[in-house]
């Protein structure tokens, strides 16, 4: 069996089967490339079918040796896992050379947050007199109130508002639809948006049920949210380095340091695994510091 073939098949499956963006098919790909690439500077070269474990192991020297961080390792390393997985469904191999195979330890890095007031500085600092004004403010209470990922934001439809019962219906990572509530708050911010600002747009056609445009009538994409919010972040001189993403850490963090429940944050959040969700457990320095005080004896 040849790498284009093998490689092939697991794009169609990544497209048809899992329901995945060409982004993340893209990903999967440039990830079995490095193994595909490996494999053919052996003597002899190795064919997908013929890997063994440890030629696996070697590989994974071999992406260390060339400089390749320990997150960069695993998430190569969990793309080959699937890539086998497809293999051995396919009936293309008899055993997964892969099953045994274990991912270098990561530390998990806390995500970067915004406090309540920073957040609200700088919705404050979105200036309502410009035409895109209402849509920018929208943008930012929706990306709070909401937790969603920058790319659940550009492909919001209208016909997904469900402004009446408080929720929007939002398509995440692998086609999953899932109910998010919506609070007052941006649920105001974005009637004021649809009423006045894309209510005298000219919509280009297809774009017809996007909730947020450009000038164009267009969907915005996601590099042009990054440098809103890198505008509004420089007016008001916050010197931390955010994202979009950063108002969805935010989102979760308030959520569970309020004390909401785990579960419910996952779900609000479309994880699908709990484990992702417990990252934002954390809690910061100087309440743990206060607890102890508190409540150890011997403080």
């Amino acid at each position: 069996m040849d790498w284009q073939s093998a490689i092939k098949g697991f794009q169609n499956y990544l497209k048809l089967e899992k329901s995945l963006s060409e982004n993340s098919i893209d990903a999967y790909s440039r990830d079995i490339g490095r193994l595909r690439e490996y494999s053919e500077i052996q003597i002899p070269v190795l064919k997908p079918d013929s890997i063994s474990l440890a030629d696996l192991r070697l590989f994974i020297q071999w992406i260390n040796e060339l400089g390749m961080i320990s997150s960069t390792q695993a998430r190569i390393l969990s793309g080959i896992k699937s890539f086998y997985k497809f293999m051995l469904m396919e009936d293309m191999i008899v055993s997964d050379p892969s099953e045994l195979l274990e991912s270098p330890r990561i530390q998990r890095k806390l995500p970067d947050t915004l406090s309540y007031n920073e957040i609200n500085e700088l919705i404050a600092a979105v200036d309502l007199s410009k035409p895109d004004g209402s849509r920018n403010k929208a943008i930012l209470e929706m990306l709070y109130s909401c937790g969603l990922r920058v790319s659940e934001l550009t492909e919001l439809k209208l016909s997904n508002l469900y402004l009446d019962i408080e929720f929007i219906k939002v398509v995440g990572k692998g086609n999953k639809e899932r109910l998010v509530p919506i609070s007052n708050t941006a649920i105001k911010a974005l009637q004021q948006w649809l009423e006045y600002g894309r209510a005298h747009a000219v919509v280009k056609k297809g774009e017809e049920d996007m909730v947020f445009l450009n000038r164009r009538g267009s969907r915005l994409t996601r590099v042009f949210i990054f440098m809103i919010i890198k505008q509004l972040t420089q007016s008001i001189g916050l010197k931390k380095k955010i994202s979009p993403h950063t108002f969805r850490h935010s989102f979760a963090t308030h959520l569970i340091e309020g004390g909401a429940d785990l579960r419910a944050v996952q779900e609000m959040l479309g994880h699908e695994s709990i484990t992702t969700t417990e990252i934002y457990t954390h809690l910061d320095r100087e309440y743990l510091k206060s607890t102890i005080i508190q409540y150890h004896p011997r403080s």
